[in-house]
């Protein structure tokens, strides 16, 4: 997938087991499209940890994630400066995120990067 904008805004994280189904319908029916509606997001995305193997001079390794969080998404935004717009922020709280969703998160991470 080529980048189309000069910032990454990465975030990730856990859900619990007993939440995993509605964590993935409400981040793929609301919170996903409330975002890509603010101005400067461009693209969303979502990638989820899949164990693996390879070999690295000649010695299989098993790539599972270790600690890091199992899901992340990946958001495409012209400038850091997205994230404290009034409309970013209004719409990472709406919805069923906030309330029924984000408690069973856990392990979040979240960074920007500046494409070179």
């Amino acid at each position: 997938m080529p980048i189309g904008t000069k910032y990454l805004f990465i975030v990730s994280m856990d859900v619990t087991k007993e939440k995993e189904a509605l964590f993935n319908e409400v981040y793929d029916t609301e919170h996903v499209p409330l975002l890509l509606k603010v101005p400067g997001v461009k693209s969303v995305t979502r990638m989820k940890t899949e164990p693996a193997t390879f070999v690295l001079a000649g010695e299989r390794k098993l790539l599972d994630g270790g600690s890091e969080p199992t899901y992340v998404a990946i958001y495409e935004i012209d400038s850091p400066d997205v994230l404290l717009s009034k409309e970013w922020a209004e719409a990472a709280e709406k919805g069923r995120w906030p309330s029924e969703v984000r408690p069973y998160t856990s392990n979040r991470r979240h960074i920007v990067r500046k494409v070179v």
